[in-house]
């Protein structure tokens, strides 16, 4: 195995930690949204609607922060949103009124979307100093701060400790580790290698081909849409289609969250052997027949298997597909990605209302057509990420 110097191996471990805190801090203001609609007394349509502000605004924060990322430098602007993010979690937990919180999701919104679209930046960056690919185990650490969140959150709220002290705590949290992880990060803005070749996708005259950058992120859109899908309709699809209780429908995400977790710590390993482009067509190939099983069967454990094949399906596709855009043009790569993670990201939005719309024509299971269809789409357009390469690690220092 190669050896990896340790300034890269450092920068591995501080991007790990940025990824698992931002799924904490999600995941925690997640588990607190019930306690922060009663304390505020919105009704559900407004809390939809300022979740669908909270996703504009970090589709904002992601388009903003990628140029950003490719002038100042990860080393600059990862640490920045990460400290902004946590003082923006502070904020509501004291909301009182719609208004207020609104605003607060605002900035919130923005300042999540930043770090996303810095940090993935950063993952590629690190990823290209290592012989092979790193990329989805950023991606499972995420996984692996939500679900702690989901422990944590549960701990607190049982033990009746107020929403402000708890967001304020993981706000504060937030601040320190991004001060201290900060400066292990690598310098984006170190110039490259005069023979490296590691794109996987040509770049042409020196502009990057924006047609790739469209597919790349519709390719994103599909295949987050049914992640979102998998995430709010999973559990209600064992209570309402198959008749089970609530709490062996929440049976049906836990398999699923844990076989993408399982998946995304696994497909580093699948892709340095078989390509990237194998990783997305046999996943989204897995993934589509993961959910017609869970959309067809008659039995709950044969839905519980459908969802976990579902999860480990779609583990290591989005991962892929954020690493080629990053390495589209590497004097690009911050604004590149937030085109494709921009577009991800509304398609996980997008996915759970598109069901939840289908369902006044149809049951539920029938509408589960939709991601089964966008997974098999995946699989005719996975070429678009590029044929595997040989990959050499990038100097450093």
């Amino acid at each position: 195995m190669t050896d990896v110097p340790r300034l890269p191996r450092a920068a591995r471990f501080a991007t790990w930690s940025f990824f698992a805190l931002n799924g904490f801090a999600v995941g925690m203001w997640v588990v607190h949204i019930p306690v922060v609609e009663r304390a505020t007394g919105i009704s559900h349509t407004t809390l939809g609607a300022l979740l669908l502000v909270l996703g504009g605004a970090a589709f904002a924060g992601m388009q903003v922060s990628g140029p950003l990322a490719d002038r100042f430098g990860h080393r600059r602007v990862v640490p920045a949103a990460g400290v902004l993010l946590g003082l923006a979690l502070f904020l509501p937990g004291l909301a009182t009124s719609w208004w207020t919180l609104g605003l607060s999701l605002v900035l919130f919104g923005f300042c999540n979307g930043s770090l996303d679209v810095a940090m993935n930046a950063q993952a590629v960056v690190v990823e290209r100093a290592y012989p092979r690919p790193i990329m989805a185990a950023f991606h499972a650490m995420w996984s692996i701060g939500g679900a702690l969140a989901a422990v944590v959150g549960a701990a607190v709220l049982g033990a009746n400790v107020p929403t402000a002290v708890t967001l304020s705590a993981t706000g504060a949290l937030c601040v320190a580790a991004s001060l201290g992880a900060g400066r292990l990060l690598l310098d984006s803005r170190r110039p490259e290698p005069a023979d490296a070749d590691t794109d996987p996708a040509p770049v042409g005259n020196g502009r990057t081909p924006m047609r790739v950058v469209w597919l790349l992120g519709a390719l994103a859109f599909a295949l987050m849409l049914s992640e979102g899908v998998a995430n709010d309709w999973a559990a209600l699809h064992l209570q309402d289609v198959l008749g089970t209780s609530a709490s062996t429908a929440a049976l049906a995400y836990g398999s699923f969250a844990v076989a993408m977790t399982v998946g995304r710590f696994a497909t580093d390993r699948v892709a340095a052997l078989a390509g990237p482009v194998a990783v997305v067509r046999y996943g989204s190939t897995l993934a589509a027949v993961g959910v017609g099983t869970a959309a067809l069967a008659p039995w709950v454990p044969l839905a519980l298997i459908g969802w976990a094949l579902f999860g480990l399906g779609l583990s290591g596709g989005v991962p892929q597909l954020f690493t080629a855009a990053g390495n589209l043009d590497t004097r690009a790569s911050g604004a590149l990605m937030a085109r494709v993670v921009g577009l991800g990201y509304v398609g996980l939005l997008a996915g759970p209302a598109l069901i939840g719309g289908l369902t006044r024509w149809m049951p539920l299971n029938v509408a589960f057509a939709v991601p089964f269809a966008l997974c098999v789409a995946a699989v005719v357009a996975a070429p678009v990420i590029g044929r595997k390469r040989t990959r050499e690690p990038e100097k450093v220092g």
